[in-house]
């Protein structure tokens, strides 16, 4: 018997689609809602394998206010809503900062008017730990002050939070904000992960990418930071830990738990610098791989990593998976990836 019916916008992206699988082996009726902009409609199908179940598909974007109505209108029963649909990339915001605003607030905006047309009351809201800026204090907790946004994404992360909040002051909207630290990996399966359109904006994907020689070289962003072997450090956690604290959230959300409107950190609580990425993915794929310093990026902070107690003591539960873990299940996907497209060209080629 089905526990429910969850909406998840951005459902076939990369978190989307891992928090889709985990909300179908927990039991839930999920329908997904995605614009396809820096996604691609197979990975409903790759959902479905993975899972076993299949999920409702709407090639939409949430700003269509008449085709995402007609969505709410067909499911009358949804209980609840998973929003990942927003642009993600620190540096392509700071080259494009309108685009991010129009997307992440805008969207985010017309999401809460709908749900509040329609009766859905239950919001979980995709943030980041860009929200603290470069803080003055390691670990990062709930609590730690929020320093301005190092970049136009990060700020798209604050300005979303409060829009949340202030909408559950209503009184019709339940909100949790999840503060997101460096998700990276991929379903041990191989058949979902992290597969950007165009160049990678992110570092664990330019790495898989460049030793399965679809890139030439991985430029390392600043080799001058003040850490111990000159490279940013980041809380890197595993994406199917993190889909799994959403169906932790959803699940309290929905049995009537916790306050109006909170907020979890969700991370490891250690962080990695960018050469250990490294190491880490030589060692478990047995590949050695090329890189180059190049100067840092406008945006980028020094060191981020959470104190996550919060989320483990309140939504029981913790991260497990390991660096090694992380970098062993991309390795599979994009090797599958690459098993896929040769042999669609082997096809294409009788």
């Amino acid at each position: 018997m089905s526990r429910g019916k969850i909406l998840v916008t951005g459902g076939l992206g990369f978190i989307g689609s891992h928090t889709v699988v985990e909300l179908h082996k927990a039991g839930y009726d999920v329908v997904i809602v995605d614009n396809l902009d820096n996604s691609r409609p197979q990975v409903a199908e790759a959902i479905h394998l993975t899972s076993g179940q299949r999920a409702a598909f709407y090639p939409c974007d949430i700003r269509d206010r008449a085709a995402f109505s007609n969505v709410l209108a067909e499911h009358p029963d949804i209980k609840g809503i998973i929003h990942f649909a927003a642009y993600k990339a620190v540096g392509e915001s700071v080259d494009k900062p309108l685009k991010y605003y129009d997307n992440n607030i805008n969207g985010l905006v017309e999401l809460l008017k709908q749900m509040n047309e329609h009766g859905i009351r239950n919001m979980l809201f995709s943030s980041s730990c860009t929200v603290y800026g470069q803080p003055e204090k390691l670990p990062i907790s709930e609590n730690t002050p929020l320093q301005p946004a190092e970049s136009p994404y990060g700020n798209t992360k604050k300005i979303g939070e409060d829009i949340l909040r202030d909408a559950t002051f209503t009184g019709s909207i339940r909100g949790v904000a999840l503060r997101y630290f460096n998700p990276v990996g991929a379903h041990e399966k191989g058949l979902i992960g992290e597969l950007p359109i165009g160049v990678p904006q992110n570092l664990v994907p330019f790495v898989t990418q460049t030793a399965a020689g679809l890139r030439d070289q991985l430029r390392v962003f600043g080799n001058d930071y003040p850490t111990e072997d000159g490279t940013a450090i980041r809380d890197y956690i595993h994406v199917v830990d993190l889909a799994k604290v959403h169906v932790k959230a959803m699940e309290r959300m929905l049995d009537g738990e916790g306050p109006s409107y909170d907020i979890f950190n969700v991370g490891t609580g250690r962080g990695h610098s960018v050469l250990e990425v490294i190491q880490a993915f030589e060692r478990v794929s047995g590949k050695s791989l090329p890189y180059a310093f190049a100067d840092r990026r406008s945006g980028d902070v020094v060191e981020v990593y959470a104190d996550a107690t919060k989320a483990e003591r309140e939504l029981q539960w913790k991260a497990e998976k390991t660096i090694d873990d992380m970098m062993r299940d991309a390795w599979t996907f994009q090797q599958h990836i690459l098993n896929k497209t040769h042999i669609l060209n082997r096809n294409n080629n009788v």
